[in-house]
């Protein structure tokens, strides 16, 4: 069995959870998540817990009892808290802004690149070097961060770069000058 899987799952307060014919969906004051669930896989409720089960000692079913209990848990969550990623602009003269539903980034190419803000995602600017991606499916917000990252990474030998916040870069040694070894 896993362990991850036989881990209970808190449910707070106004959130509901429904499992009916493989679909669970999630509903909470932050909106709403639906997963098919495939597999030997049931949901159980007892209070305000909630409890997810492999219903046969499968490998399939054993690694996906755990997979369903680890997204079940950020589906709760995500329709309570949210969730939210931080990025920074690091560079001379890089920043990043807010225009209507687009972020603009100027990140050292010739050209702005322009982000449209997807369906579901809250794209903010605090400051012009920090950006912040939030919205109830960690899967999504995830990946655009991801995908915003991916725009401009952080280069090994000054740091320029879109990075997460507070992650570090391993700078590298520059050239050295000099004369030939002997």
């Amino acid at each position: 069995m896993s362990r991850i899987g036989k881990k209970v799952i808190p449910v707070p307060a106004g959130v509901t959870v429904d499992f009916t014919d493989g679909v669970v969906t999630v509903k909470g004051p932050k909106g709403t998540l639906t997963r098919e669930i495939k597999g030997n896989i049931d949901i159980r409720h007892e209070g305000a817990d909630m409890h997810v089960l492999a219903l046969d000692e499968e490998e399939k079913t054993n690694a996906l009892h755990g997979l369903y209990r680890a997204l079940i848990a950020d589906m709760v969550k995500g329709v309570s808290e949210g969730f939210t990623i931080a990025l920074e602009v690091k560079g001379v003269g890089w920043k990043a802004q807010m225009q209507g539903n687009k972020l603009v980034l100027n990140v050292g190419f010739s050209h702005p690149v322009e982000v449209v803000q997807p369906e579901g995602i809250t794209l903010a600017c605090p400051t012009q070097t920090d950006i912040t991606v939030s919205g109830i499916d960690k899967i999504r917000v995830g990946q655009v961060a991801a995908d915003l990252r991916a725009i401009r990474k952080p280069e090994p030998y000054h740091g320029y770069g879109i990075r997460y916040k507070g992650e570090h870069v391993e700078h590298k040694e520059g050239k050295t000058s000099g004369k030939a070894k002997k």
